[in-house]
């Protein structure tokens, strides 16, 4: 009998045990709950303007700002706007940037860095309105022209 109360016990240390393990391994996935939902628009940068606000010509802490028209992904119709800023971070390489796309039904917004080079950067959805309250992902922002003129901003949402 008491053998059977040891394994028993065993037993039962190893089913708490396993669901521990499991609950702690859900908890620290860095897989979302469910699948991101995409969406791509296009931003035709028409009114970047550019602040000097130290020493003159590219410094550290200036700051660009800009708004501008967004398009839908086949970059045909206007279908909202975007508003934002960034601050020069790295001389001659990148700003750090935040800014609001605001379309019809709600809004999404982001933060990252803009390479001067043009090469893709990955934007982290800090929230959003409307659809998109409580929005979390990332956003890969990539140049559509050398100019820097368009930029697909596609979005990767999770909740």
């Amino acid at each position: 009998m008491r053998r059977v109360k040891i394994i028993a016990l065993i037993l039962l240390l190893v089913i708490v045990l396993a669901v521990n393990i499991l609950t702690i391994s859900a908890a620290t996935s860095d897989k979302p709950d469910r699948p991101g939902k995409g969406l791509t628009v296009v931003e035709r940068a028409v009114s970047d303007t550019v602040v000097d606000t130290g020493a003159t010509g590219d410094s550290l802490g200036d700051i660009l700002a800009f708004e501008n028209p967004i398009y839908d992904a086949a970059n045909v119709n206007e279908i909202g706007r975007d508003q934002g800023y960034c601050v020069r971070t790295n001389v001659g390489g990148s700003w750090e940037c935040n800014w609001t796309v605001i379309l019809d039904k709600g809004s999404l917004v982001v933060e990252g860095p803009f390479y001067d080079d043009l090469r893709d950067s990955q934007f982290a959805i800090t929230g959003g309105t409307g659809p998109f309250r409580n929005a979390r992902g990332e956003m890969t922002l990539h140049a559509r022209d050398a100019a820097g003129t368009e930029f697909d901003f596609i979005y990767r949402i999770s909740r």
